[in-house]
């Protein structure tokens, strides 16, 4: 169950988890004020191998980072890797957020934790600008009482995405649903994938920061 002195480890897309799209920097100090807000306190990693190869076990593990293939620098350090196993295995949060669906390609355990992947040209989105979001008619925490809304992002397409998982928010293009975030348990662990935070005028959007703590708060058992 949720503490009141929850801690987040925010991990930050830096080095080769940096790319030219995404002002990660910003968009983390968003999530940061997000997290505070709803009680967690909250320490940010740049280097994100490094802090997985030492990882301390936070409540909550927040990913925002880009793709670490992208630059053809595959590679991630074998105690990185198997800290954050035994996390998922013994019972962590984790909150994965936009292009955190690309990232962490050298952990085996990632992609089946999140449940959905990128798949380099098939994923894909329109051009950033408004988008209309809808919540499911699906029984969750995280969305009770909430109504659709709209806010200025980029909206994920074409994701690969498990068949167990069950999407809470969604958005249309060209006729077709996509979902933009779902939560579900992974063994012992609680996960949130919101494809939703591409830049800062994501998190101006009162009913998004309003998803982002629930989404926290679930993740870490309230």
């Amino acid at each position: 169950m949720y503490a009141a002195d929850a801690r987040a480890l925010v991990l930050t897309g830096a080095g080769r988890y940096a790319d030219p799209w995404h002002r990660f920097e910003e968009t983390t100090a968003r999530l940061v004020e997000i997290l505070a807000r709803a009680g967690i306190r909250a320490d940010v990693a740049a280097d994100v191998d490094a802090s997985l190869a030492d990882l301390a076990r936070p409540d909550l593990l927040v990913v925002n980072a880009g793709d670490p293939w992208r630059g053809g620098e595959p590679g991630a350090p074998a105690a990185a890797v198997d800290n954050l196993s035994s996390a998922l295995d013994g019972g962590i949060g984790v909150l994965a957020v936009h292009s955190a669906i690309s990232s962490l390609r050298d952990y085996d355990v990632w992609r089946p934790a999140v449940g959905g992947d990128w798949i380099v040209g098939t994923s894909g989105h329109p051009p950033i600008g408004t988008a209309d979001v809808s919540i499911e008619p699906v029984a969750h925490p995280i969305t009770a009482g909430l109504a659709d809304f709209s806010l200025v992002d980029e909206r994920y397409t074409g994701l690969a995405v498990d068949p167990d998982v069950v999407g809470l928010v969604s958005h249309r293009h060209a006729g077709v649903a996509h979902p933009l975030l779902w939560a579900r348990e992974y063994g012992r662990s609680r996960i949130v994938y919101d494809a939703l935070g591409h830049d800062t005028r994501s998190y101006d959007s009162q009913a998004h920061r309003e998803l982002i703590r629930r989404a926290a708060l679930w993740a870490l058992g309230s």
